[in-house]
């Protein structure tokens, strides 16, 4: 009997945990955490080591409980889906209550841990929260520009950084807040050309035309180039205490120009290899550009 109360333990364990990583898409905290982190060296005059962690445990609390309130609100939807009909909620292994308790818990302690550090930075991580739930989720299945909304908190993790050296908000973490903004959209829209198919099944309207064709493939290069654009303009010296060496723009301006290509290839292709690998060239140009300006900084 003993024996199999502890398989019993052993195997429920893991799924426990395994289910509190997906509830709050502990993969995608992890990347806006290290966007915040990245903004945070950016902003420090010197490093509070105190303050990284809170920002990294308020972050990842504010993140997980976005999703976590996101796979509440679309538990319907997400059993239609095959990408996500196995999620804690559409497959029963986790209840309503449960992952809602996950989410306040979160936003509570997200924001208080966020308050340690500055007023400034508690309140955008709680406007993050608002407008991913409120605003963002909601707007999936009525109209294309929910894209645009969820850019928005989707980028404020690189300014929130900024905000929690400084307890500053100004052109510095403005121009944070822009390089992320424009980078999602290219990033998003391969992804749901991707999923094209699988989004429908649950209504939601992912593409700027609701198409995987040429309109949608331009406006991914348009807003690649604007990316671009915003991510090199630190190189001139409009942007306050933010700045970039001439190197390191010019690093940054190839890494764009790769991505470019590959929106390029998706126009002219306009097949799902083609989304795939311009989605992992936006993951890997946001995660590189941040990390070349935190060493172009201490260098």
């Amino acid at each position: 009997m003993k024996s199999a109360v502890g398989i019993m333990k052993q195997t429920t364990l893991p799924l426990v945990i395994a289910d509190f990583k997906e509830i709050t898409k502990v993969r995608l905290a992890v990347s806006v955490v290290f966007s915040s982190l990245a903004g945070f060296l950016l902003g420090a005059d010197s490093i509070n080591v105190s303050h990284l962690v809170l920002l990294a445990l308020g972050g990842y609390c504010m993140v997980g409980a976005s999703n976590a309130y996101n796979q509440v609100i679309e538990r319907d939807l997400d059993s239609l889906m095959n990408r996500t009909k196995n999620r804690p909620i559409p497959a029963g292994r986790m209840s309503v209550t449960m992952a809602m308790a996950i989410a306040v818990c979160m936003t509570l302690m997200g924001i208080l841990v966020l308050y340690q550090i500055n007023a400034k930075t508690a309140l955008f991580g709680a406007i993050s929260i608002f407008l991913y739930t409120s605003v963002y989720t909601p707007l999936k299945t009525i109209t294309p520009l929910a894209v645009f909304v969820g850019a928005i908190p989707g980028a404020i993790p690189f300014m929130l950084g900024w905000v929690a050296a400084t307890n500053e908000f100004g052109i510095e973490p403005g121009t944070l807040f822009m390089i992320q903004f424009f980078w999602q959209f290219p990033h998003f829209w391969a992804l749901g050309w991707m999923l094209h198919d699988d989004y429908s099944r649950g209504g939601f309207k992912m593409l700027p035309t609701g198409k995987k064709d040429e309109g949608t493939a331009l406006q991914i290069i348009l807003y690649t180039i604007w990316m671009i654009v915003i991510s090199i303009i630190p190189v001139f010296g409009f942007t306050g205490k933010l700045t970039l060496s001439v190197p390191a723009a010019i690093l940054v301006f190839i890494m764009g120009m790769v991505m470019l290509v590959f929106g390029l290839r998706l126009y002219r292709n306009k097949d799902n290899i083609s989304a795939r690998r311009l989605m992992l060239a936006s993951v890997s140009y946001i995660t590189l550009m941040q990390i070349v300006y935190v060493v172009d900084k201490f260098i």
